[in-house]
């Protein structure tokens, strides 16, 4: 069925539905960096294409009406379809292009990865790779939207509607810096690591997870934390400058603790050893090459 000229714009109903979310036209207008009279008038043009009083204005904010309920959650839908298309097209475009979209949890991006991408791209001078950087939370949303062709995540949870396979094994161990009082110990007990606040990355990080996931496994609550940092170079500047204990990737420690810029602290009864996995959706055929780059991490069979 043909579309009306009257219907609707994209726009206009992505920004009617942060008025919903955020209460008021100017929340909505900052949030799509539109001055308010703009917003105001596309509300006004929205009402009238519906024949439908979308909003209660009022000095505190705006509310929606009946319809406008109704409304918002249909354009929500909308807006979700219209997400999809996109990434849907920009797949295919990337397909045809040659460009392969990946999007990697910190660890694996900085330690695990640049190696295995110089190797896919010495003899595909055509192809191309598109790397984004996240924690394994936002990985798993660029996935399932649809955004990226391949990810690789360090996180233990389960992974609904992806398929995973396994790219390789880390450790986590703990580490203090060379002047710390715990560098001079042969071994420091659960019980002291578990009561002692550390430095941890942030909420969504597969490392935290993992730790997390271990602790609980053991019977102690969740680490204490005295500083949560965004990335993994963070976190061992911090250790290395005086800073308290952390549990970090071995991948990530190894050329520091070969310096001897950070101490591996022995804790017995803490072994935690994870998975590094690559994910796409259950749904979607790898492209070729997003399968030739996971070949580069499979054993070569004799």
């Amino acid at each position: 069925m043909p579309r009306s000229t009257a219907d609707p714009e994209l726009a206009a109903l992505d920004l009617f539905v942060s008025v919903v979310r955020l209460g008021s036209v100017s929340k909505a207008a900052i949030a799509h960096q539109i001055s308010q009279p703009s917003a105001s008038a596309r509300i006004r043009t929205l009402e009238r294409q519906l024949g439908l009083t979308l909003l209660e204005r009022s000095p505190t904010g705006s509310q929606p009406t009946t319809a406008g309920s109704l409304v918002a959650g249909w354009a929500e839908t909308v807006l979700r379809a219209a997400d999809e298309l996109s990434a849907g097209v920009a797949a295919l475009k990337a397909r045809a292009s040659g460009r392969l979209r990946v999007v990697a949890s910190l660890t694996i991006a900085e330690y695990l990865l640049p190696q295995r991408l110089e190797q896919f791209l010495r003899n595909r001078q055509t192809d191309a790779v598109q790397l984004n950087v996240a924690n394994s939370t936002a990985v798993l949303e660029q996935i399932r939207s649809g955004h990226s062709d391949l990810g690789f995540i360090e996180s233990p949870d389960p992974t609904p509607g992806l398929r995973s396979e396994v790219i390789a094994t880390d450790r986590l161990i703990t580490v203090v810096g060379r002047n710390h009082p715990w560098a001079r110990r042969s071994n420091i007990s659960l019980d002291s690591l578990a009561s002692t606040p550390m430095i941890v990355r942030e909420m969504g990080s597969g490392t935290r997870e993992s730790l997390i996931a271990a602790f609980q496994k053991l019977g102690y609550e969740e680490p204490a934390s005295v500083l949560a940092l965004g990335s993994t170079a963070a976190v061992k500047s911090a250790v290395i400058n005086g800073g308290p204990p952390s549990v970090m990737s071995e991948l990530a420690v190894a050329s520091d603790v070969e310096a001897g810029s950070l101490v591996v602290v022995d804790v017995p009864g803490l072994e935690i050893t994870r998975e590094l996995r690559a994910v796409w959706p259950k749904q979607t055929t790898l492209s070729p090459l997003a399968d030739e780059l996971l070949r580069t991490f499979r054993p070569e069979r004799g």
